[in-house]
């Protein structure tokens, strides 16, 4: 079926994705029924849901000033130029993103960003949203939907945005064995909430990401616009420090102020938050397949969840709207080639970011405290600045770059081993022999390509 004689797209899932899909499908001229299993979000007592802080990269931008919407969210987002490390004994320490003030992440609350979107998908007045509307199953031959509460649904072309936890995907997989494997981390993570200060201002620098590393585990805060943080703690789920040594409150104390002595001012409702917030899990979601035909396709968490560590979950995901919106400018494309494009396309971008997630793990709760970790990141930006058109962080292609993550992977495997070659036995950046760097970049990296509209 040509894509453009279709009568309506069914997305399931009205979170981010979802709801920026079905506002860019409806400016496309798509009409859009969007069934979520949540009430909706923006009503009064709507249950908060997952509240980590995102951050929004050039990804995920770009996304959005796809869809008019980059102005409008804007007025709530706030830049981060860098991380800001605590160490145990209250020192602070800056590290830049990239190697000008222009490359920074944005902070932004997931809650405030859905519902501008909801409001955008609905705004368009081609998209209707169907709130507590669980997907119970799918009915593939007749193309009916069964719902959590009895009711059904027809369904021309299906587009699962629902989440890691996807009840598209789990009805897909029944049916055409899609490929998933789980992979579920052995850390999860808690909310903990820091208020602003006494005078009503940010109790900490509101332009950078504040870590607080500690190997096997970590801290984290991001500004929000109210002036508080939201502070979220990474944790092994069990061994020796873990949250099951956590159980009562002496020991949750006691753990906070040998870890983050700095830390236990800002939260005032410590005993409160681990009382009342859950461990929340971590994962990695993989599909071998994506899509069943032209009928049924997943994109964002529902296709590829990632862990948090890169900032990339959302950024991914609204790439994999934009990705979708382009293949359907060509109007003599069906839903089957659009779908199959779209997979070829997205799952080697979606598995690289996957892999880069998890190696940045160890980077954020370890190696940022490393002298020589601090040292190769000096060297980066240093052949940044000296050979801009060829090296540049693999950190600062997945963030401020817009080019295949493949691609940011491949490139940061051979640019790890020009920093390996040139800071052996070297102690300081004025020891590396930048005549034989600039020999070993130019021969090793080719230019990148003109950055994509």
């Amino acid at each position: 079926m040509k894509a453009r004689a279709t009568g309506r797209v069914t997305v399931i899932g009205a979170g981010l994705a979802g709801a920026l899909l079905a506002t860019l499908l409806a400016q496309r001229g798509f009409a859009v029924r969007v069934l979520e299993r949540h009430p909706d979000p923006r009503g009064e007592g709507a249950p908060g849901g997952r509240s980590i802080n995102l951050a929004l990269a050039a990804r995920g931008r770009h996304a959005l000033k796809r869809a008019g919407l980059l102005e409008t969210v804007d007025a709530f987002t706030l830049p981060m130029g860098g991380r800001m490390m605590h160490s145990e004994w209250g020192e602070l320490t800056h590290q830049p993103y990239g190697a000008t003030e222009d490359e920074v992440i944005h902070s932004v609350r997931r809650d405030r960003l859905n519902h501008l979107l909801l409001d955008a998908a609905e705004a368009t007045g081609r998209v209707e949203l169907v709130f507590g509307a669980a997907l119970d199953g799918v009915d593939w031959a007749g193309k009916r939907l069964q719902l959590a509460d009895g009711r059904e649904e027809a369904w021309e072309v299906l587009i699962g945005a629902d989440g890691g936890g996807s009840a598209l995907r789990r009805a897909m997989d029944e049916r055409a064995g899609l490929g998933v494997s789980e992979e579920l981390l052995d850390h999860g993570y808690l909310e903990l909430g820091m208020p602003p200060a006494a005078d009503g201002g940010f109790a900490l620098d509101p332009r950078c990401l504040h870590i607080w590393p500690r190997g096997g585990f970590m801290m984290i805060a991001l500004p929000n616009d109210d002036a508080s943080f939201t502070g979220t703690l990474f944790l092994p789920r069990n061994g020796d420090v873990s949250f099951e040594r956590l159980g009562d409150w002496v020991h949750q104390l006691d753990f906070f102020q040998l870890q983050f002595p700095d830390a236990v001012p800002l939260i005032p409702r410590l005993r409160e938050d681990f009382a009342t917030h859950p461990v929340g899990l971590l994962g990695t979601v993989r599909c071998r397949r994506w899509r069943i035909g032209g009928e049924a396709l997943l994109l964002g968490d529902a296709a590829h969840a990632i862990v948090p560590f890169h900032g990339q979950g959302m950024n991914a995901a609204f790439e994999d709207c934009v990705a979708l919106l382009r293949l359907l400018e060509d109007d003599d494309r069906d839903w089957d080639d659009v779908f199959a494009r779209f997979e070829a396309e997205r799952r080697p971008q979606a598995e690289a970011i996957a892999d880069m997630a998890l190696e940045n793990y160890q980077v954020m709760r370890a190696a940022v405290r490393d002298p020589v970790f601090l040292l190769r990141k000096k060297l980066e930006h240093e052949l940044e600045r000296r050979h801009g058109d060829r090296f540049v962080p693999r950190y600062s292609l997945v963030m401020f770059h817009r080019g295949p993550y493949a691609e940011a992977y491949r490139r940061g495997e051979i640019q790890a081993d020009i920093l390996d070659t040139l800071l052996q036995g070297v102690g300081t950046l004025e020891e590396v022999d930048f005549g034989e760097a600039d020999r070993l970049v130019t021969g090793r990296l080719e230019p990148l390509p003109d950055p994509a509209d």
